[in-house]
């Protein structure tokens, strides 16, 4: 089957906006990049607008507002107070343990719409220890108490792993005791810091299929309650997933020094040059940037994707993950069962959960030396 001829990109539907590296949790499976983003080099609030205004005159509806912890940033009012203003939907991602009720409620009179808050465990301790900021899951709970009170739209992340899974219904449980309306039950994704803890991280197939049936369950049980995403490993995938709805089709992320990206992982494919906010207009990027035409559409496919079905449904999956895996970021993703790397995936993830690793390399601003990385 011949090649499908290239379309013009539709507009991104979602930004990212990586406001700063800077957080005060440390979080082992983090998706920033292992190379930190010093503030020294973030973008100024100004530059910011600018970029807000480039993406609302582009299409984009929805704005995540990330880090690292976005809170730092002390302009935060005014960037939210901007995106209200132009018409965009803001979601702020947050820790939760840096604000107190008082700018909650300024953020609210600026037009925050939404917060998404993580979790990283039911209990306290565990909790705590994942995040390496003691005391940090109690003050995350008095900061969903006051999301809630003032009548915000509560979505919480509990990003699971084989240290956490246990705590999954009660993770539920306090989902819905938080008043929250959305809960994403996301296996970590093996990318960034990720990949530095893999073997602390992964899970085995059997807790794997014990996280489904209780994630299924509490669907049943919680229907008109909570709403219930679910976001299985890759690398006990038998398809691959439409990562990030496709490489530059729905959605674009802003590191905090202004670089451009399809995915938050993407800079570590070689080769591939991302242009800057402080060099280029944002839609002269997404429509004409080599690295955004790369992997776009289908044309680029190898086989057996070129002649799959469901290319137009998977759009080729995750090029980081073919490239952490398979060695090569053009190649079939290794979650489909019909790539010649599948295998290779499976035997990394048993291998990973049966190493029995429990201490971690956590989220600092250090790259981690070759030999902590497995």
């Amino acid at each position: 089957m011949n090649a499908l001829a290239p379309r013009p990109p539709a507009p991104p539907l979602g930004m990212l906006c990586e406001l700063t590296h800077r957080c005060p949790l440390q979080c082992p499976y983090c998706s920033n990049p292992v190379a930190l983003e010093r503030s020294h080099g973030e973008l100024s609030t100004e530059e910011w607008l600018h970029v807000l205004s480039q993406a609302r005159a582009m299409g984009v509806i929805h704005l995540h507002l990330s880090g690292g912890e976005p809170t730092v940033r002390r302009d935060l009012e005014v960037l939210i107070h901007h995106a209200a203003s132009i018409g965009l939907y803001t979601n702020l991602i947050t820790a939760g343990v840096l604000l107190d009720r008082a700018r909650l409620e300024r953020l609210v009179q600026a037009g925050l719409d939404h917060v998404q808050l993580s979790l990283q465990a039911a209990e306290p301790g565990l909790a705590d220890r994942i995040a390496g900021y003691p005391g940090g899951h109690a003050r995350k709970l008095a900061f969903a108490e006051m999301v809630t009170a003032l009548d915000l739209p509560l979505t919480i992340n509990a990003v699971m792993h084989r240290q956490n899974l246990d705590q999954l219904p009660a993770m539920i449980d306090l989902a819905v005791g938080l008043g929250a309306r959305r809960l994403e039950v996301a296996s970590v994704q093996y990318y960034g810091w990720a990949i530095a803890n893999r073997g602390a991280l992964m899970p085995g197939s059997d807790q794997l299929e014990a996280l489904s049936g209780t994630v299924a369950a509490a669907r049943e049980r919680l229907k008109g309650v909570l709403t219930i995403d679910f976001v299985v490993p890759d690398y006990y995938a038998r398809r691959p997933k439409p990562c990030m709805g496709g490489w530059a089709r729905q959605f674009l992320n802003v590191t905090p020094t202004g670089k451009v990206l399809p995915c938050h992982a993407a800079e570590t494919i070689p080769g591939l040059v991302f242009d800057t906010v402080r060099e280029r207009p944002l839609a002269e990027i997404w429509h004409h940037s080599a690295a955004f035409n790369r992997f776009r559409g289908t044309a680029w496919m190898p086989e057996p994707c070129q002649s799959c079905d469901l290319r137009e449904v998977d759009w080729g999956g995750c090029r980081c993950q073919a490239l952490a895996v398979a060695g090569d970021a053009a190649l079939t993703d290794p979650a489909c069962e019909l790539s010649p790397h599948h295998d290779r995936l499976r035997s990394l993830a048993e291998a990973d959960s049966a190493a029995g690793l429990s201490e971690f390399n956590y989220r600092r601003f250090r790259k981690p030396a070759a030999a902590d990385v497995v």
